[in-house]
């Protein structure tokens, strides 16, 4: 069976925001097992396919800058202190407004529904503050 390589599920084309989703939970599961981006890669059964790659390493290339935006425009919170879901998530949308040229709207707005699935009940409004201050800095 031959299939479509950039398929986000085994079972079809999938979306970019299949490929956020996918991406975050593979960036949680890097981090609780202490673990780079390529040595996660070395250990799944299968590499992700592109998109969900190339947000991965968008995040890895700029994660200086990234965590910099995070921390200036996170007033009262420390990077350390954040929930790991919330970090995560903000990285790829700040990595994804710095590398991609997806509408503002849309990385806030997606960040912002997966902040509040998978993180506390506060996080949904700490994620788009955060992420709103840094596309007004970025002028997006």
């Amino acid at each position: 069976m031959t299939g479509d390589p950039d398929a986000i599920t085994s079972g079809g084309t999938g979306t970019k925001r299949e490929a956020r989703e996918r991406a975050v939970e593979l960036a949680y599961e890097a981090r609780i097992r202490d673990l780079t981006i390529d040595e996660l890669f070395a250990v799944l059964p299968n590499e992700p396919n592109r998109i969900v790659t190339t947000m991965l390493r968008a995040v890895e290339e700029h994660s200086e800058e990234v965590d910099r935006l995070i921390a200036e425009r996170s007033l009262g919170w420390s990077i350390d202190r954040m929930p790991a879901m919330d970090l995560l998530i903000m990285r790829l949308a700040v990595a994804e407004m710095l590398s991609e040229k997806t509408p503002t709207a849309v990385v806030l707005s997606e960040s912002v529904i997966m902040a509040g699935r998978y993180s506390t009940d506060d996080s949904s409004r700490f994620v788009n503050g955060v992420l709103a201050a840094i596309a007004e800095l970025l002028d997006r």
